[in-house]
């Protein structure tokens, strides 16, 4: 199997393969870890956002990891992204997101940071917020474009999905047709202008760089979204993990979710994990980009693989303790 770091509700589980043998190592405990972030320039380059600890990197593929961005406006880091066009010392340009919702960028590999345009200048911006904590809202998910680097798109949890094409000097508002509540989003370089977003208000598709949108709910039996996965290698395959609700989504004593596949024009089909385990959190996927349609997907019960774009899965025999039966929030396939 490849190497996964995974972000887990209260910590980084770091997976390798040694010898035939996968081992797991704790990493980051306790610091609520939201998202990761891998640098396209430096591939051993990890970002990882959490909340109330701030920004941290690892440049040895999750072995050691260091706090950076210093400033308490990096504490409370909700997302992390990294772009595909190079800055100061071969670094991509990275985006950290932060509740309250704030977008900063970095082009020195996060050794310093700049805060975009003000959100709060946009016209939805009176409506957001996110419904357990109803006085606030953060950026939930951020998205470089692989086609058009300077072009990034921020899922505002909840309330707007909005875009910038200047690398964050301006950011566009929501469109009406577009998604509300987008918790992960998904690009793909063999489709320019493609756009997939999976919502707490359904799954939604653009073909125009987010300029309009089309909900695509045929065969789906849920309308909670939590993550869409497409592989590199065929733009036209997509994966969701859904549940009924945010209740049953992340909560593992009493969790219900879902996954679904859809190919081209064709309508959702559910597919199954592990035909022998039910009760879930919402599972992340994660495509390995070396081997065609290969994929990952991580939740409470335990990380699968397909190597089929994601038809058939099967469960990897890892030991996988009470401890870690919780939320999955994001991952990465490490390169080997």
């Amino acid at each position: 199997m490849s190497n996964l770091v995974i972000a887990m509700e209260n910590q980084l589980l770091v997976v390798k393969d040694v010898d035939g043998t996968p081992k797991l190592d704790s990493r980051l405990q306790n610091t609520r870890p939201q998202g990761l972030a891998m640098d396209p320039f430096r591939s051993e380059r990890i970002y990882a956002a959490t909340f109330g600890d701030g920004l941290w990197v690892s440049n040895n593929s999750g072995g050691d990891w260091k706090r950076i961005g210093g400033g308490s406006f990096l504490r409370e880091v909700t997302s992390v992204a990294v772009s595909s066009n190079e800055e100061n010392g071969g670094y991509g340009i990275a985006y950290a997101g932060t509740e309250p919702s704030n977008i900063y960028r970095s082009n020195d590999g996060g050794e310093t940071w700049k805060r975009t345009g003000d959100l709060t200048k946009l016209p939805s911006s009176d409506s957001w917020s996110f419904p357990p904590k109803p006085e606030t809202h953060h950026v939930r998910f951020i998205a470089a474009d692989p086609v058009r680097p300077e072009l990034v798109y921020a899922a505002i949890e909840a309330g707007a999905l909005i875009r910038t094409w200047d690398g964050g000097e301006m950011w566009k508002d929501r469109v009406k047709t577009g998604p509300y509540d987008t918790h992960t989003l998904a690009t793909n370089q063999k489709a320019p202008g493609r756009v997939y977003s999976a919502a707490g208000d359904g799954y939604f598709e653009s073909l125009d760089y987010g300029e309009t949108w089309q909900r695509q709910k045929t065969g789906l039996r849920q309308h909670y979204m939590y993550c869409v996965g497409v592989h590199p290698s065929d733009p036209n395959v997509v994966l969701v993990s859904a549940s009924p609700g945010p209740w049953l989504a992340y909560h593992p004593d009493h969790a219900e979710s879902y996954v679904y596949r859809k190919t081209g024009e064709g309508v959702w089909k559910q597919v199954r994990l592990d035909p022998k385990s039910d009760g879930s959190t919402v599972a992340v996927f994660v495509p390995n980009p070396d081997v065609n349609g290969h994929f990952y997907a991580v939740n409470s019960l335990g990380i699968y693989q397909s190597i089929d774009a994601g038809a058939t899965w099967e469960k990897l025999p890892i030991p996988w303790p009470d401890a870690l039966k919780q939320n999955v929030w994001s991952a990465v396939v490490l390169p080997k």
